[in-house]
């Protein structure tokens, strides 16, 4: 059968699993009656250099660890540029744009106006990143071991888009309720200008739901994002190895592959800020307001209304996710974990597609 137009562009896409024919081969198997090696994207032993072995607990909370710094860190960086996005969301006639923003903060409140916020953000994105990274690690495990080796590698996108957004529905259990705080002290001047003033106060007149209202849109906005962030990412280092990297990353130097990951993470990120952006806007107004839901807050924002905002989350996030990623992936050097080299396709599924003899 010759393959059509339509053939070709599904195995040019990234998000499925691509089409083969296969053989029937004979799989030799060993004394404990399995086919292959372990179903890891790499292997468990203790590689050489390498501090600790690959999915062990020292690995995951040493990249939880990394997550911590990656997030908190970065988050914290960005807070003049997320409070002006954040008021652009709730109030667009008065902050129309991004130096318009900027001016009238620092008119009406200062240059330490533009820090408010920071202490929320700090704590809110590192215990996110914790969460975020640790589990991710975790998930992509577990799912490689549930699919196998063979279906690990032809649906590694899919297992991506699966552990990122596993991992993000708990990181953002863990978000929530500094995110609210942040938010109310950002877009309601005179309500709080500290978090030990804000948290206090927002339970006093809602509750305990003060802080997790938001928790629904904030998986509408962080699991697209995340999983955009994590597959893309990956595909992304993947292609750059194969096409544009002018030998292989075994031959690369630390500084090297520290390079390819910043260029990633940055691409990865500007497609995080489009994904994500509407259900943003959606999360800033909804912890401004008292009362309101989500579905309220949509309907009045309208589908122009959502997207206010979007190049400075575009400035934002790709900067941050490409940050994010270069000081994670330090971390793994550092702490000298085993950082695999992209999936390369196993023996076994060479033999079945007729690659090999």
């Amino acid at each position: 059968m010759y393959p059509s137009t339509l053939t070709q562009l599904s195995r040019a896409n990234p998000f499925n699993s691509p089409l083969f024919s296969f053989k029937q081969v004979e799989e030799p198997r060993n004394s404990l009656g399995t086919n292959g090696p372990s179903h890891r994207l790499a292997a468990a032993a203790i590689a050489e250099g390498d501090s600790c072995e690959f999915g062990s607990q020292k690995y995951l909370l040493l990249c939880g660890f990394g997550g911590i710094i990656s997030c908190g860190t970065t988050h914290t960086a960005l807070v003049p540029l997320d409070l002006v996005k954040c008021r652009m969301q709730v109030d667009p006639d008065k902050y129309k744009g991004i130096g318009r923003g900027f001016a009238v903060t620092l008119k009406e409140d200062g240059v330490r106006g533009l820090a408010k916020g920071w202490a929320p953000t700090f704590i809110g994105y590192s215990m996110q990143g914790l969460c975020k990274f640790g589990f991710y690690e975790m998930f992509k495990i577990f799912y490689s071991d549930l699919l196998g080796e063979e279906n690990t590698y032809l649906w590694r996108t899919s297992l991506y888009l699966a552990a990122s957004a596993s991992a993000e529905f708990f990181a953002d259990m863990a978000l929530a309720p500094m995110e609210a705080c942040k938010v109310r002290i950002q877009t309601q001047p005179g309500y709080a200008n500290t978090l030990r003033q804000c948290a206090p106060k927002m339970y006093a007149e809602e509750g305990v739901w003060a802080f997790y209202k938001g928790v629904v849109p904030l998986w509408m906005r962080q699991i697209p994002y995340t999983m955009m962030k994590f597959a893309c990412f990956e595909r992304t280092v993947e292609m750059l190895y194969k096409h544009v990297v002018p030998k292989p990353r075994a031959d690369c130097t630390p500084g090297e592959q520290l390079i390819v990951t910043f260029t990633a993470g940055y691409i990865a990120g500007v497609f995080c800020a489009i994904v994500s952006h509407p259900a943003d806007s959606v999360v800033s107004v909804l912890n401004k307001e008292s009362g309101s839901t989500a579905a309220q807050v949509l309907k009045r924002l309208g589908p122009k209304g959502v997207w206010k905002g979007l190049v400075a989350r575009i400035i934002m996030i790709g900067t941050l996710t490409a940050l994010q990623w270069f000081i994670y992936d330090s971390v793994k050097v550092y702490f000298r974990l085993p950082r695999p080299p992209p999936p390369e396709m196993p023996e076994s599924l060479k033999k079945k597609l007729g690659l090999t003899d």
